[in-house]
């Protein structure tokens, strides 16, 4: 049986995070049977912070020296199949699932070269059966033959990001190397102890020094002499992209659940001031959730009339929608509205 009004058939003492309250039925439809505990929930949220092993881990070059020998700066990544791995390690190719939304903005113009080019936007909703749901977004521009294949895979690492799994690979800030004929690097950075699977079991981590030094880099302008302390552009313009997509949904949401996710998530007023990724990957995916339970709202007032409405707010003392800040209150209303007689 399909669980009632599209919410996952869990126990009624599960634990059952904001996001997943308006998840789709058939994102969450399983078996109560396979619904793990909170102390096993647990574990594999343990077990998806580990880091990768260094074996699966690749190096990308982001920035160049300018004159004298070739220098760049690399970062590690792995390749998404490592993330689908340690997925189905965890919980079977049956215990999880993702969902791809595609899109294409309309022609800008690039600031680099000047050219007219529009952007494939992609959204990747993940979900891990009977823990939740994280959905993240990727971008790449139109005129890439690859840009369909890059935007999936980034939206869909960044939603792995919200669980746990590949964070520890935003704590990197670049390390500078030297660069063959063919620009690739003729050596890769040894990986700190707290970036290799027995470090961190070890309870190893980066340590606030490393977090000193990413934020002073994401402030820092590109010396452009092989030496600097600037972090990858890459990076730079993934959080420029999230933080874009948090300020849109505004409009989305009204200006009460906006400003109450930030603050309740974040503990700010402005997205911009949010430094952790992994933090404004959850503020996003909250925001995009109550976008889905405003669409219910809307759904079920067609169906019922807006009488039932009022008698509802006035129950939990409120005198309008516009008054809803938080999810837990929104996802009482849209249930106690879907279960209204049809006026």
């Amino acid at each position: 049986m399909s669980p009632t009004n599209g919410h996952a058939n869990d126990p009624a003492n599960s634990p059952t995070n904001a996001v997943q309250q308006f998840a789709t039925a058939s994102d969450t439809n399983i078996p109560t049977a396979l619904t793990p505990t909170a102390a096993k929930i647990k574990e594999l949220i343990v077990s998806l912070e580990v880091p990768f092993h260094p074996s699966v881990i690749e190096w990308r070059v982001t920035n160049t020296s300018k004159g004298g020998s070739p220098r760049g700066q690399v970062m590690p990544y792995a390749d998404q199949r490592a993330y689908t791995d340690r997925l189905n390690t965890l919980f079977t190719p049956a215990g999880w699932t993702r969902k791809y939304t595609i899109h294409t903005s309309a022609n800008f113009e690039r600031s680099k070269d000047q050219k007219l080019v529009a952007k494939v936007l992609v959204t990747c909703e993940l979900t891990i059966f009977a823990i939740g749901s994280h959905s993240a977004t990727g971008e790449e521009f139109a005129d890439d033959e690859n840009a369909g294949t890059s935007a999936e895979a980034q939206a869909f690492k960044r939603a792995c990001a919200c669980f746990g799994l590949g964070r520890y690979l935003y704590y990197f800030t670049g390390t500078w190397v030297d660069l063959d004929e063919r620009k690739r690097p003729k050596r890769v950075p040894r990986l700190d102890g707290w970036a290799t699977p027995e470090g961190w079991r070890q309870g190893l981590r980066p340590n606030a020094e490393v977090a000193s030094r990413l934020s002073e880099r994401t402030t820092a302008g590109n010396t452009g002499n092989g030496d600097g302390h600037d972090i990858s552009k890459g990076a730079s313009d993934q959080r420029a992209s999230l933080i874009r997509e948090i300020e849109q949904m505004e409009r989305s949401i009204g200006k009460r659940m906006y400003r109450g996710l930030l603050k309740t998530l974040a503990r700010v007023w402005n997205p911009k001031d949010i430094q952790d990724p992994a933090i404004r990957q959850k503020v996003l995916a909250h925001m995009q959730a109550a976008e889905r339970g405003f669409r219910r709202l809307d759904a079920a007032l067609d169906r019922v009339g807006p009488e039932p409405l009022t008698q509802i707010l006035r129950s939990l003392k409120l005198q309008s929608m516009d008054r809803v800040d938080n999810l837990q209150t929104l996802h009482e209303i849209v249930l106690a509205l879907e279960a209204a007689p049809q006026k």
